[in-house]
């Protein structure tokens, strides 16, 4: 009878099963895995060199990880040989190899049993345990480091997040040499790099996959409200939450690797800010959001130094034109904004008139598009490209959108409003400003 079984059994049979069981068994309970484990945090039989574990975060990945190790290292008894004598235990850095895989919660040392307990060697980052078995750590912003040694096991811990990830998984595939069949675990948060996509795709991969609540048992119930509430349908919750490899379309103006680099600690001195609009057609319950877009730029230096970042995503739900301006003037007040940009497309002098409604001295630039929403969308796309604007953190729903925007268009449902809020104030802020600067002026001779 599995762990599950019995949380769900009545509690009579929880005591009888319990009261069968010697002193010794009972001690050894905490310790037994496979009947604690959930099906994803078992290793698969078949003839596999990799097992990739996919899963949300606390889906219980660096416990399987750890307990894989622990069953290629320990033999029957403590001083038993296991299927593996070296292992490589390589994690984005030596700090979350030791901190995560080794004296985490779920790590190796917490899982397991005093009398199969590695020792802790700090100066060689290693691990020995009582049957002489080796887990050396590596650092996979060192790829080098993995060049020379040799495993006939290795654990890899979030590989999706490596920044040298190809370099460091080439080096260690050299060294994963020992034994009849060496094999490794990877265990990660998807995202979506080429490195993992590959790895995938290999004749000799196995995977497994889980969500973040099939450990709900482990997990805090108000964590699990908030963060299904908060990110249930974003990209960042199907690749968090859900543990799904969320792939970029074809064509995506804003690649997923684009849009992780605008996450970066950069201080930015803002010389301007604006609030851009992007208004609804209509203004009933079943119109398309109304999107607004704060943003500031650094215009220190030349222009080809500008930088912009994009500080909020204001946007409001279906609502009436007193609604959405009075979201957009909120945002300006509360960034101290410059200027006002929206486009009147399609809503005319209407959408002045019920902006200064709400504030009659506002600062105010209406803005007309004579191209598609591709085209106008390319030059900010470009900016992306060259590292020219940053993000601050909780704009999943615009990242969401600019990922559906293609070269043939808009890939989503409705209308891209986020998005389109979000080129005009690029545009207001750098691209036109840049551009008046750059043209050169022609005197005219008399």
């Amino acid at each position: 009878m599995g762990a599950s079984l019995i949380a769900s059994a009545p509690t009579e049979v929880q005591n009888r099963f319990l009261g069968d069981l010697d002193e010794e068994s009972l001690l050894a309970l905490p310790y037994l895995f496979e009947f604690w484990a959930l099906p994803h945090q078992l290793a698969p039989e078949g003839d596999w060199r990799t097992w990739v574990i996919l899963g949300g975060r606390g889906a219980g990945k660096t416990r399987a990880g750890a307990e894989w190790v622990r069953s290629q290292v320990e033999g029957a008894k403590p001083l038993d040989a296991g299927k593996a004598r070296t292992v490589a235990l390589v994690g984005d850095t030596i700090e979350q190899a030791r901190e995560v895989m080794v004296f985490g919660d779920s790590g190796i040392m917490a899982c397991s049993p005093p009398d199969r307990r590695p020792t802790w060697e700090a100066s060689r980052k290693r691990l020995v345990w009582p049957n002489g078995a080796v887990a050396m750590l590596f650092s996979a912003h060192d790829p080098e480091s993995l060049r020379g040694p040799q495993f006939d096991a290795a654990w890899l811990d979030e590989l999706a997040k490596w920044k040298r990830g190809e370099e460091a998984w080439d080096m260690l595939q050299f060294g994963l040499r020992l034994g009849e069949n060496p094999q490794q675990c990877v265990t990660t948060t998807p995202r979506n790099v080429d490195l993992l996509k590959r790895i995938l795709a290999l004749r000799t991969t196995i995977s497994t996959h889980a969500a973040t609540e099939a450990n709900s048992a482990n997990l805090s119930r108000s964590f699990l409200e908030e963060v299904r509430s908060r990110y249930a349908g974003t990209f960042l919750g199907r690749q968090e939450l859900d543990g799904q490899l969320v792939d970029d379309l074809d064509g995506a103006l804003w690649t997923t690797g684009m849009l992780e680099e605008t996450r970066r600690d950069e201080s930015v001195n803002l010389t301007r800010i604006v609030v851009a609009v992007d208004p609804p057609t209509t203004g009933h319950m079943a119109s398309d959001a109304c999107g607004i877009i704060v943003a500031g730029v650094d215009m220190r230096g030349k222009p080809s130094e500008w930088i912009v970042e994009v500080l909020e995503d204001a946007s409001v739900g279906a609502a009436s034109p007193l609604e959405w301006a009075e979201a957009a003037v909120a945002a300006y007040r509360r960034h101290e904004a410059d200027r006002l940009v929206a486009e009147v497309n399609q809503g005319g002098d209407l959408v002045e008139t019920v902006l200064r409604q709400i504030d009659p001295a506002i600062p105010y630039r209406a803005v007309r598009a004579s191209r598609g929403k591709s085209a106008r969308a390319e030059p900010v796309a470009a900016l992306y490209e060259q590292g020219r604007v940053l993000h601050a953190k909780g704009l999943t729903a615009l990242e969401d959108q600019m990922r559906l925007m293609t070269t043939r268009g808009f890939q989503g449902a409705g209308s891209p409003d986020r998005v389109d809020a979000l080129v005009w104030a690029i545009h207001d802020l750098l691209i036109e400003p840049a551009a008046k600067i750059r043209r050169p002026q022609v005197r005219t001779l008399l």
